[in-house]
């Protein structure tokens, strides 16, 4: 297969990225697959304080599908502005009359030399100067490239994607264009024809199945597979897929199974990432989502991972569990903008658009002290996204329950189980999960 991309939602937590980064290693070992691990967006603390535990580089940024020039530039041999032209004759007859005209001292492209730029040359060295037309074939062959390069080839960055520029492409006479990098430097070539028809980018889904969800312009992109563990949403593909979604506490414990089930084991790192991923989404086996299976995954990945001399040598499940909840908690130190948006999901149910964000404490104690600067916080989140309603779930990772944070909600919620504080937040006890306790509650109420 040619490059596959397996991505997890916006606003990854730990197992999105986790289970992102143990599946493609997987592809790769038990099939060869040239795959990437992906992020939708920015690390939260845990997931950056755990791949620094583990040493691991966080996985490539992905927001978007949409195909960019990068995905259709070949790199072509150069000459440079002041070599003779026999230089880019050679290269004309090997590229099917294309040949670069590249500065050396900067690397920045000059232009193209092409068969209707030679065309026009010859026709204005000849046509003033009559007696050149005796000029033998090797004399002409030795003048500069610069003479015959055409200077106004469209350049496009490599990173641009080809939807923003499409009109632009469509109205331009050139059939050729110059690729270039963030400081002009020259990268490639691109004919017009080729960037009309740009290849799929191949996108593997992990932690969600939502197109609200996932990463931009998905529809553009060759959607290969899905792996969750989340609710059903409305996705609609080209073509049949793989398609996994099964009852478990993570992303992170599939992937675990999978490698079992290819005969594997997952190196020290990887396990230790995927251990944190299944900790982190289960609140280290006490969540009301956590299975009998993620309790087995929860020791087949701490087999592989609290190996000696490996990274979390000498580590437990629940010490190991305790550092990853630890790292994530706490509001603090942390701007309440970056609290109601790093863990946040979009929903649509029953007429409304809203979001419902989750962070985790260790005490909830400290809410008081930051309750009114992220109700504006969840405000301009609200009115920014164009959402109806939005929502805090502030969990206590200790004591196993959770205080919620609304905002413009609808009179229908008020019949939500969670008294009412006299803070106006609500007190949702032994509520820590958002997907299998508090949304199909949110959801029962709107849809009826």
């Amino acid at each position: 297969m040619s490059l596959t991309y397996v991505v997890g939602h916006v606003n990854p937590d730990t197992d999105s990225i986790a289970s992102a980064v143990g599946y493609a290693w997987l592809l790769h070992e038990s099939k060869g697959w040239d795959v990437v691990a992906a992020r939708a967006g920015a690390l939260n603390p845990q997931t950056i304080w755990v791949l620094k535990r583990l040493d691991i580089d966080a996985p490539v940024l992905l927001t978007d599908a949409s195909p960019r020039f990068e995905a259709v530039t070949r790199r072509l041999d150069t000459a440079a502005p002041d070599s003779p032209l026999r230089e880019a004759w050679a290269i004309l007859s090997r590229t099917r009359g294309i040949a670069p005209i590249v500065n050396p001292e900067n690397g920045k492209p000059g232009g193209l030399i092409t068969g209707l730029s030679l065309f026009n040359y010859l026709s204005n060295y000849v046509g003033p100067h009559p007696r050149s037309q005796e000029m033998r074939l090797a004399e002409l062959l030795d003048q500069p490239c610069h003479e015959a390069c055409d200077t106004n080839v469209p350049r496009f960055q490599a990173g641009t994607r080809i939807r923003d520029v499409l009109n632009r492409i469509l109205r331009e006479e050139h059939n050729e264009f110059l690729i270039v990098d963030e400081n002009g430097v020259y990268l490639g070539v691109t004919r017009q024809r080729d960037a009309l028809n740009p290849p799929r980018m191949q996108v593997i889904l992990v932690d969600h199945n939502e197109p609200s969800q996932s990463i931009g312009a998905l529809e553009e992109a060759e959607l290969v597979e899905i792996l969750d563990h989340h609710r059903l949403g409305h996705m609609s593909t080209h073509i049949p897929i793989r398609f996994s979604v099964d009852v478990v506490g993570s992303t992170s414990t599939l992937v675990s199974e999978r490698i079992e089930e290819a005969g594997l084991s997952a190196p020290p790192e990887i396990a230790g990432l995927l251990l944190a991923g299944l900790l982190s989404d289960t609140l280290i086996l006490t969540s009301p989502t956590a299975t009998d299976r993620d309790q087995l995954a929860a020791d087949r990945l701490s087999r592989w991972a609290f190996v000696h001399n490996g990274p979390l040598d000498g580590e437990t499940i629940a010490s190991f569990g305790d550092q990853v909840l630890k790292a994530g908690a706490g509001l603090s130190r942390r701007d309440p903008k970056e609290i109601v948006s790093t863990d946040l999901k979009l929903y649509e149910s029953g007429g409304y658009k809203f979001a419902i964000a989750q962070v985790e404490v260790t005490d909830l104690m400290q809410l008081s002290e930051h309750r009114e600067e992220l109700l504006e916080a969840l405000n301009d989140l609200r009115q920014q996204r164009g959402l109806d309603f939005s929502m805090l779930m502030v969990t206590d990772v200790v004591g196993n329950t959770s205080r919620l944070l609304s905002v413009n909600a609808p009179l229908i919620l008020d019949d939500l189980p969670y008294p009412r504080q006299p803070d106006g937040t609500r007190l949702a006890q032994g509520v820590v999960s958002r997907k299998k306790q508090l949304l199909p509650n949110v959801l029962g109420l709107l849809e009826e």
